[in-house]
């Protein structure tokens, strides 16, 4: 007997049907122990995040030539400065579309509001190409903002409800490194467009800006807008979430992707027997309304103050280094194309936290990889500040410092989606995350200008310690790895 499988494929069956209930459905997606989807999936999510971190990292290196060449009066040497308003406007698009756009994939669902968020997010970026002048460029900022906000919370919601129950956090990592490719990109291309050769190390050779070329940075976002238009019609192969479609009472809809998984967990071996005791959610969909349920339940609101006050303050350090590490820098009498150099090749850090997070990401509890994170920075900025014009061990330091600002968010990412019950686990995840980018307003408007009049190493231990405060914070976070979605936040 066949079906039809996820993405429109002729699947067989691999089981006899069970019945159509909540608790079946649930109990046979949570003995699932392997990826269960076409591995093409994990490269159509993972796209979509690689185009969200490359929106992150393309404004780092190559915001100094969109401030000269939109904004009269700024200089390489005050870009920091400048930085402020596109970084803050794009933070507070970040706001709106988690608390705005995420909730709505707890109503309407987590595919179909994944195709409006990469659309929305793909028109900014086309937008920031075409701008013709400064305040049209932070209006571009701020929508893509938006779809990016929108996008982070729901992509985590999706991979966390789809992924295995014991490698949740594994899964999230795999896709993670989709976003360091993606920040590795935005860096290096904004390197290779935006800033005027030098010899190396102290910059590319092949470095294109210059006189005759002095719109690199629009190449940088038109192909952001092209990454997104990848995204959209590769995502349309999608399936919904399963345990989103019981949440909704949509049981034979549910029923029809767990068999589909079921099918594609079965050539990996036999499957578990299934769990008979699964707690289900037995708010009606009806009567669900997301922000109440967790606004209106102590436990939830009290993990939603906690998540929040670790993003708010984690996002500090990680947008202050993300997105501003080139002008930081340059505020600190580097030479633009050098500093731009210590970053790009620092990013590499970044693609070796994800990659060190897909192998050990199960191996600590969730709230412990904040600390190692933090740990980490703290090293890595010590090296960069210790190594004055010695670039190699800047480049080390960088790397370090890099590594250790990402190595906590996809494990943190996945606690965020445990935290919350499924009827409201997308808008959870949206308060913390989402609002949590207020943080790195903050760190833009309040930490950035005391930079110039700090030493390196100052300025390095103050951006670190931020992070430090949140792993604090992150300590009194409740144990989840390996536990069933529904014993967590029932």
């Amino acid at each position: 007997m066949s079906s039809t499988g996820i993405g429109g494929r002729r699947l067989r069956e691999a089981a006899p049907s069970q019945a159509h209930t909540p608790r079946s459905i649930l109990a046979r997606l949570d003995r699932i122990d392997a990826w269960s989807m076409p591995f093409l999936f994990i490269g159509i999510i993972g796209l979509g995040f690689m185009f969200a971190f490359y929106d992150v990292f393309d404004i780092n290196v190559s915001f100094i030539q969109s401030c000269v060449a939109l904004k009269p009066g700024c200089t390489p040497a005050n870009a920091v400065t400048t930085l402020r308003v596109p970084i803050v406007l794009n933070l507070g698009g970040y706001v709106i579309g988690a608390l705005v756009l995420a909730p709505l994939s707890d109503r309407f669902g987590r595919r179909n509001m994944l195709l409006f968020t990469m659309l929305l997010t793909g028109l900014g970026s086309l937008y920031n190409a075409l701008a013709p002048d400064y305040t049209q460029f932070v209006i571009a900022r701020v929508i893509t903002g938006i779809g990016v906000g929108a996008d982070l919370a729901i992509v985590n919601t999706y991979v966390g409800e789809v992924a295995p129950r014991r490698n949740r956090a594994r899964w999230i990592s795999v896709i993670f490194i989709m976003s360091s490719l993606g920040a590795l990109l935005g860096v290096w291309l904004g390197l290779f467009l935006t800033t005027p050769s030098a010899p190396w190390p102290h910059g590319l050779p092949f470095s294109q800006a210059g006189p005759g070329f002095e719109n690199g940075w629009r190449w940088m976002y038109g192909i952001g807008a092209l990454l997104a238009a990848v995204g959209i019609l590769l995502r349309l192969e999608l399936p919904e979430s399963a345990r989103w479609l019981v949440g909704q009472g949509r049981i034979d809809e549910a029923d029809k992707v767990v068999s589909d998984m079921e099918v594609v967990a079965a050539k990996h071996g036999p499957l578990p027997p299934v769990r008979d005791d699964v707690p289900i959610d037995q708010t009606t969909p009806e009567s669900s309304r997301a922000f109440k349920a967790i606004f209106g339940h102590r436990v939830y609101a009290r993990r939603m103050i906690q998540l929040l006050g670790v993003w708010l303050l984690g996002y500090v350090t990680v947008f202050a280094f993300g997105a501003g590490f080139t002008s930081l820098l340059t505020s600190l009498k580097y030479p633009p194309p050098e500093a731009g150099l210590i970053v790009a090749v620092g990013a590499f850090g970044f693609l070796a936290c994800a990659l060190f997070a897909v192998a050990f990401a199960e191996r600590l509890e969730r709230k412990y990889w904040i600390a190692v994170g933090a740990a980490i920075t703290v090293i890595g900025g010590i090296i960069v500040a210790e190594a004055g014009t010695t670039i190699g061990i800047a480049f080390i330091g960088s790397a370090v410092v890099f590594f250790g600002f990402n190595i906590w968010v996809p494990m943190t990412y996945t606690l965020s989606t445990e935290s919350f019950p499924t009827r409201a686990r997308a808008t959870g995840f949206g308060l913390v995350d989402g609002v949590g980018h207020v943080g790195g307003g903050i760190g833009v408007l309040v930490i950035t200008p005391l930079i110039p009049n700090m030493s390196v190493l100052g300025a390095m231990l103050l951006v670190s310690s931020f992070l430090v405060v949140a792993a604090i914070i992150a300590q009194f976070s409740p144990r989840t790895r390996g536990r069933h979605y529904e014993d967590i936040s029932p």
